[in-house]
This record gives C-alpha cells, sequence and structure tokens, in this order.
C-alpha cells in the first residue's frame, strides 16, 4: 500500500490530462451514475486450483483503484467453505480470510485454472463437486455484477449463467462455452450489464481496469494505466451498443 500511495501521488497529477486525451472506445457503455456514499465491495471468488494470475491482477487493479476515485473500493478474496488456506495452481498458498457472502458484494470476480487438467483440482473439480456453480447461480441479483475471466467463465457457464448470453473465456474453452449455450463474441471484454466476461489470463488486468471504469470512471482507470504502466487492450464489446 505504501508503494501505490507514493506512485499515486504523482501518477494522479497527470491522470486528468491523459484522460482528456485518451482514446474513447467505440463500444464504451454509458455507466450508471456510481454511488459514492458507500464503499464498492468486490469479492474474488477462490477455489483449490485457481490460477495464479487471475485473481492477482484483478485484485491489485481493484485494491489500488480507490486511489483514483472519490469512492472507497473494499477488495477481498472469498472461498465457498469459509476461511481456509486456498493452494493455487502453481503451488501458491493464499490465507483467505473471508467466508461466502455475495449478498454484500457488487461485484463478484471468478478467476479460472485447472480447466486443461481435468483430473487435478481446478475448475473442472469446481464443476464436477457442484457446490461453487450451485451458489453462483443463488448469488444473483439486482444490484449484483457477476464477472469472470479465463476458465472462470466456465462455472458460470456450469451455473447456467451464461445460456443464452453474449460472453467471452479462455480461446481453449469457447467451444465448450459455446456448446453450453453461450453466445460467444470474440471480444477481450463482454459487458452484458449484470454479466462481464473476459478472456484468458492476462485478460483479467482488462476485466477489473473496465469495471474500474464502469463503476468509477475514466479518470480512475487512466490513473491506474499510468501507475500500473499497463494500457488496457483488446475490444470491448458492450450489450449497450446494440451489437
Amino acid at each position: 500500500m505504501n508503494r501505490r500511495t507514493l506512485l499515486h501521488a504523482t501518477s494522479a497529477l497527470g491522470a486528468a490530462a491523459l484522460t482528456a486525451g485518451a482514446a474513447t472506445r467505440a463500444d464504451a457503455a454509458a455507466p450508471a451514475a456510481p454511488r459514492r456514499d458507500r464503499p464498492l465491495h468486490v469479492h474474488v471468488v477462490m477455489f483449490d486450483g485457481v490460477e495464479e494470475l487471475d485473481f492477482s491482477a484483478p485484485y491489485e487493479v481493484f485494491s489500488a483503484s480507490g486511489h483514483f476515485a472519490d469512492r472507497e473500493v473494499e477488495v477481498r478474496h472469498v472461498t465457498l467453505d469459509g476461511p481456509r488456506t486456498v493452494e493455487a495452481a502453481y503451488g501458491t498458498r493464499l490465507r483467505v480470510d473471508h467466508a461466502w457472502a455475495p449478498e454484500d458484494a457488487d461485484l463478484l470476480v471468478v478467476p479460472g485454472g485447472g480447466y486443461a487438467r481435468r483430473e487435478d483440482p481446478g475448475v473442472w473439480a469446481e464443476i464436477r463437486r457442484g457446490a461453487l456453480p450451485r451458489a453462483l447461480a443463488a448469488a444473483t441479483r439486482p444490484g449484483l455484477t457477476v464477472s469472470a475471466l479465463c476458465t472462470g467463465v466456465m462455472l458460470l457457464s456450469a451455473a447456467g449463467l451464461t445460456r443464452g448470453r453474449p460472453c467471452t473465456t479462455h480461446h481453449r474453452a469457447r467451444a465448450d462455452l459455446e456448446r453450453q449455450g453461450g453466445v460467444l463474441k470474440n471480444a477481450r471484454v463482454v459487458d452484458d450489464g449484470d454479466l462481464v466476461t473476459a478472456g484468458g489470463v492476462t485478460s483479467g488486468l482488462d476485466l477489473a481496469l473496465w469495471l474500474v471504469r464502469r463503476e468509477l470512471g475514466a479518470d480512475a482507470a487512466v490513473g491506474l494505466e499510468e501507475m500500473l504502466e499497463y494500457e488496457a487492450r483488446g475490444t470491448v464489446w458492450t450489450a449497450r451498443s446494440g451489437r
């Protein structure tokens, strides 16, 4: 946090100027007016076998976003099984202190991992287990945006949340997503309102930056890009574009 605070002190000075000259994406949706009277609550869903970059990239973006916005942002890892240690795809162990509580969230972020290794922990194991897809299906409500990236989208598919709706996923899972009823879009990020999906692995950065832009404004997204030294890439398909 100290590093981010220091970077913010220098980055924020140039954020407004950068915003003025930044290219606006043609597909950009007009965001709803953000509620600034309370924090934006982001829950990143964790499970054994989750891909390290899938969960860490969005967590980094959302955690730093409060430095560039008027609204406070609270980010937490959550597991369906309650507080415990999660072992990620490459052996990273992370203590998760928060239980499943989608009723307290504004954004759910579902990472992927383990889709190519059906016998190991990961997305396939969670689909076979069934508990997480059922919990995701039950979590939907007005005011909650469910998002996923990479093969985490296949957990949403198993929950029935992508059927008949525009979506995307890791390129190796696209055929499965389409067979299961998803309306596949060839875009980096697909925003269908309360359902937002993104492609593989590194697209977690683009998913999070898009949601920051949508929920907190363009100034916050540009400030984050400068701090992270990363420019959002790829097309964002949005339902409001009518495409």
